[in-house]
């Protein structure tokens, strides 16, 4: 069967009609990042003659194993440094160009793709009427590490130079599939959303999105120096000085440099948690931290949806997991968000796995999200939100842990069948009101639906929407811990 074709400024391309939608996945918005290419600026995609197949999804960047098998439905897909690709779904039918959806997924920096089941965009499409885009961008070592000081030919935040790439590509291209390249809606969750609150600082960003949507992230960054340290560290594991010879770069193979990257990660972080992969404000591609270019107003006129998991934390610290040392964890954090002694707060938190949870969701997600949403107010219109959304009988989801709302905001609850999770029907009608309400503000910049009204924040009501099986806004939740965080990050 002949697939729907669209017409790009690099070529045709031949997608598929799935019911109602239309699909093209493993576009290349640029050069594959290989050989030379490796810890550079993306480059343009090389034109094609003929019609492109594009039924099925591309590579994807190297990462550390899905060992539980849920990341991508139990398959293992191709991984490559060669995983500069996007997708893209449509309603098979419109009448008018429609408003566009860029998700960048989390995974810390290290793991995930746009091509994760969870992410597929069909309800997007058809129900909402939206065109949907889903994206990769180079991990770890070969997207995170900040190059630039070790020769002007490299350079740092390459995955985050990579998302920008596709959203030029989209700019440019997306009307051939049906879109409208001024009414633009990034969104992301976890890393992703950290990325957004990085690009919403970055100088080649801007004009490339029209509103954006943070999930459970808000800025995260290293220091110049200390991203220096650890790019200088990865060299020593290959063998080359800090001074050295780095055009002998392009002439290790995929598995020796991310061997280099685990014995250095080991090394520096000694099995704790941290992320040493991660955006480096390097003064040249994210030249202030996002944070306070967001307070100086870098994203004037960009309406802003922001929120967070009632109980993030409970991903990472759970009952059955071996107990960490919370002075160590509490050191950890500290040194993830670049603070001084959070002795003081922590004294407001059980010692227990339980508290180490709490305040990873308190500090590192709740707090930084609030923060953010209080500097962007004076700028442009803000909406917060709590997801509080449970499986009481599920030994995971039995909490808002980190990532959970994510198949709530797609419509993609079958996906929770990976993690043996039952389906119903209050599950999905929450699901169908969340979906509802990111569709709307794509489409008007405003959440706010005919089913659920939505406040806009501010500082006076604090007005967040719950999203639980009885949604409902409430007026400043938890308001003695939100200002006791607050004086802390200050």
């Amino acid at each position: 069967m002949v697939g729907p074709i669209a017409v790009t400024s690099y070529g045709k391309l031949q997608g598929r009609g799935e019911g109602g939608v239309n699909v093209w996945r493993g576009i290349p918005f640029a050069a594959p990042p290989v050989g030379e290419l490796r810890f550079r600026a993306p480059q343009p995609p090389e034109a094609w003659s003929g019609i492109r197949d594009a039924s099925e999804f591309g590579p994807v960047s190297h990462q550390p194993a899905d060992t539980r098998g849920t990341r991508f439905g139990g398959k293992t897909p191709l991984h490559s440094e060669d995983c500069l690709y996007l997708n893209i779904w449509t309603p098979a039918a419109y009448d008018e160009p429609l408003p566009v959806m860029v998700w960048i997924h989390g995974g810390t920096f290290v793991t995930g793709a746009g091509s994760q089941p969870q992410f597929d965009g069909t309800s997007f499409a058809e129900h909402g009427k939206v065109i949907l885009v889903t994206i990769n961008y180079r991990l770890g070592p070969f997207g995170f590490i900040h190059m630039s000081p070790f020769g002007q030919e490299f350079a740092s935040n390459q995955g985050l130079l990579d998302q920008i790439a596709a959203l030029e590509w989209v700019k440019l291209n997306i009307a051939a599939f049906g879109g409208d390249p001024q009414r633009v809606t990034v969104f992301g969750e976890s890393a992703g959303s950290m990325s957004i609150a990085a690009l919403l600082a970055m100088p080649a960003a801007k004009g490339l999105f029209t509103h954006a949507i943070m999930q459970s992230g808000a800025a995260q960054t290293l220091p110049s120096e200390q991203g220096k340290y650890i790019a200088a560290a990865l060299l020593a594991e290959l063998g080359i000085a800090p001074d050295g010879d780095t055009s002998l770069l392009h002439t290790f193979s995929s598995e020796q440099i991310i061997e280099a990257a685990a014995r250095m990660t080991k090394k520096l972080t000694g099995g704790s948690i941290g992320m040493l992969f991660q955006p480096v404000v390097d003064g040249n591609t994210l030249p202030v931290e996002p944070a306070q270019a967001v307070k100086d107003g870098v994203a004037c006129d960009i309406p802003l949806l922001i929120g967070t998991n009632r109980d993030e934390g409970n991903l990472f610290f759970r009952a059955e997991a071996p107990e960490a040392d919370f002075d160590e964890s509490l050191k950890a954090l500290e040194q993830m968000m670049g603070t001084g002694s959070l002795k003081e707060i922590a004294s407001h938190y059980s010692s227990t796995w339980e508290g180490q949870a709490e305040i990873l969701t308190d500090l590192y997600f709740w707090g930084t999200s609030v923060t953010l949403a209080e500097s962007q107010l004076k700028y442009a219109p803000v909406w917060m939100y709590r997801f509080d959304g449970t499986i009481p009988s599920h030994p995971m989801l039995n909490k808002a842990v980190h990532s959970a709302e994510i198949v709530y905001v797609f419509n993609n609850l079958s996906h929770l069948t990976h993690l043996r999770a039952d389906i119903h029907p209050d599950m999905q009608k929450l699901a169908e009101v969340m979906h509802d309400a990111w569709i709307a503000f794509a489409h008007r910049g405003n959440p706010a639906t005919t089913e659920v009204l939505w406040p806009r924040y501010n500082l006076e009501e604090r007005a967040t929407l719950i999203f639980d099986e009885d949604t409902q806004v409430v007026y400043d939740p938890e308001s003695e811990k939100r200002k006791r965080i607050a004086t802390m990050l200050a």
